[in-house]
């Protein structure tokens, strides 16, 4: 499901079962779940455990995941409103030339990826149901102080800290997913979540071209202007939500859990996701020895190459396992660049088409990303339902080279807009 994901695509649907590359933050969290489950003396029949387990799994469903779903719909709106600002005033205003477009759309990832590795291992010692928020209220700021940008400086500074601001998010929901959900419920849950992606690239389209067209000049400010002021208020909206509707860990009684979990509920919570987990080796796990570790580790590179997030869940380093690890990032990473291309630039290219007004043009960049919402949530339920990755993998990864082998051997409109619907599906 090649989900674009402007400069992050990579998170596929393996990511469900291949969660977070950080060693010690799993070997701290699986020892406190240990010591709970031994503290709380762990005994329930089994028909009980599963009627607690079904109460605490819809209980999850209707807030968790419709929760960083928002929150990742709103990532991607603030990171790829850049895309749909261009068809305005956007570059003439900031006096843009050459590639600097394409610098500002990049010089995000830097950002991104050098904060990635220390999110990761910053999660582990906080709150998550504050620290995701907090992130979330910080890129919003950063986000519609775009508005305020004069020059190519400016937007380079902006877009920047833009990518700092926004890298703790994905790692931190993958992980709190993870916290909360064992590996057979998640492939279905990570679908949801991509889905904000999608659905946040189809509307971006719909949105912008309903600002930019109706409130160019409004009180003397630019549409582009009103367009990452617009978002940026959606996104913090969304991060005082998540103040409340966000959970920590299982068996902390904070946060939303006080009130919406029961003490079972609470002690399934644990008990399911220590289940879930295999013995791990033992080691230090303090931040300066898990930073040296993951420095020495190539598949760190690989994970901020492409912004992917990939656990082998045994963590067992023998040759095997560390070689299947390695091959999930690199179809990952192949996966993920192929999507760079097109993700910030698809309403330039819708464009290219020449079928019309910007209004037009916009909002014929949205059916594409719902038809690959519907696609992905079947795949993802495909997959659930058959208990297979590979084959649920490789073929939409198919299905996008036929896309791009089509986009780029036909100067055809019809040929080029459909080729569009397969690599954005795949």
């Amino acid at each position: 499901m090649a989900v674009d994901k402007s400069e992050e695509k990579g998170d596929t649907m393996q990511a469900s079962s291949d969660h977070i590359d950080d060693l010690h933050a799993f070997q701290e969290h699986d020892a406190s779940l240990e010591k709970d489950a031994t503290e709380n003396n762990f005994s329930m029949a089994e028909e009980e455990f599963i009627a607690h387990e079904k109460s605490l799994v819809r209980k999850l469903d209707y807030t968790l995941v419709p929760m960083v779903w928002l929150l990742y719909l709103f990532n991607y709106l603030d990171r790829n409103n850049i895309a749909q600002a261009r068809l305005s005033s956007f570059e003439k205003d900031l006096n843009l030339t050459g590639n600097q477009f394409n610098v500002a759309v990049s010089i995000l990832n830097i950002g991104y990826m050098l904060m990635q590795l220390p999110s990761n291992m910053l999660i582990t010692r906080t709150r998550p149901g504050i620290y995701i928020p907090a992130c979330t209220a910080l890129w919003s700021i950063v986000s519609a102080a775009t508005a305020g940008a004069g020059n190519y400086t400016h937007l380079l500074v902006i877009r920047f800290f833009l990518g700092i601001a926004e890298a703790p998010f994905f790692p931190g929901a993958m992980y709190l997913l993870s916290c909360w959900y064992p590996r057979k419920e998640l492939a279905l849950r990570t679908a949801v979540l991509y889905s904000g992606v999608l659905l946040a690239t189809a509307f971006s389209g719909l949105i912008a071209a309903g600002v930019l067209s109706g409130l160019e000049g409004a009180r003397g400010i630019a549409g582009w202007q009103w367009l990452f002021i617009i978002e940026g208020a959606g996104s913090f909206t969304a991060a005082l939500l998540g103040f409340a509707l966000l959970p920590d860990f299982p068996g902390q009684k904070s946060g939303v859990a006080k009130w919406l979990l029961t003490d079972a509920e609470q002690r399934v919570a644990v008990e399911r996701i220590r289940r879930d987990r295999v013995s791990l080796p033992e080691a230090d796990s303090s931040v300066w020895n898990g930073l040296k570790l993951a420095i020495k580790d190539p598949r760190t590179w690989v994970f901020v190459s492409h912004t992917g997030i990939c656990r082998d869940n045994s963590m067992n380093r023998d040759a095997k396992q560390y070689t299947d690890t390695i091959a999930k990032q690199v179809v990952m990473l192949t996966a993920n660049h192929s999507a760079y291309g097109f993700n910030n630039f698809f309403p330039t290219i819708v464009k290219g088409f020449k079928l019309g007004s910007n209004t037009l043009t916009l909002i014929l960049t949205a059916p594409p990303y719902l038809l690959a919402t519907v696609v992905a949530f079947t795949t993802a339920w495909s997959s659930d339902r058959r208990k297979e990755r590979g084959f649920h993998i490789s073929v939409p990864q198919g299905v996008a080279c036929v896309g791009f082998i089509i986009s780029v051997s036909t100067v055809n409109i019809v040929a080029r807009y459909f080729a569009a619907f397969l690599y954005i599906c795949g």
